[in-house]
């Protein structure tokens, strides 16, 4: 439950149109040290990536554990639908996420950059998930906290693979 099926650098380096080839048709995304580093706004490159994501014909989502003001103005920002105070790793924001885009979890791809909260919840949700490396390590203490026992996590996952 807490692997995910691809580990990336960024998620400006996963290589999209494999995913939409594969039958994916939204993708959700956390925020906050997965496309900018914690609490940033929206950056020409993000905003970059989700046009490209429309290009292919993705659907996208935000999915943010943050309060309405920060989800809402970075959504604006990339043009994605979004969800905020979800309670990840619960199931119901992930599920919220697939019925906005009108898709069924099998058709989606989640990223995020933390193990018990994004890919837990993505897995326990039904569909495919990428960890990313994240953006920025200063991060609030809670989120230090959850990287520790993460490095046991992603220590066998490596043992996983091959």
């Amino acid at each position: 439950m807490f692997f995910p099926v691809e580990r990336q650098k960024s998620s400006y380096v996963i290589d999209y149109q494999k995913w939409y080839d594969q039958g994916k048709r939204g993708i959700i995304y956390d925020i906050d040290n997965t496309l900018v580093p914690h609490g940033a706004p929206a950056t020409d490159e993000a905003v970059a990536l989700f046009a490209r994501l429309k290009e292919i014909g993705f659907k996208a989502c935000l999915l943010s554990n943050n309060k309405e003001p920060r989800v809402k103005s970075f959504a604006h920002a990339v043009g994605a639908y979004y969800i905020y105070k979800a309670g990840k790793p619960k199931r119901k924001g992930y599920l919220r996420a697939c019925e906005i885009m009108e898709i069924t979890p099998e058709q989606t791809l989640f990223i995020g950059d933390q193990v018990f909260t994004d890919i837990w919840g993505a897995n326990r949700s039904g569909m495919d998930c990428i960890l990313v490396n994240p953006i920025n390590p200063k991060e609030e203490i809670q989120i230090v906290l959850k990287r520790i026992p993460e490095k046991i996590v992603l220590f066998f996952y490596r043992f996983k693979r091959k």
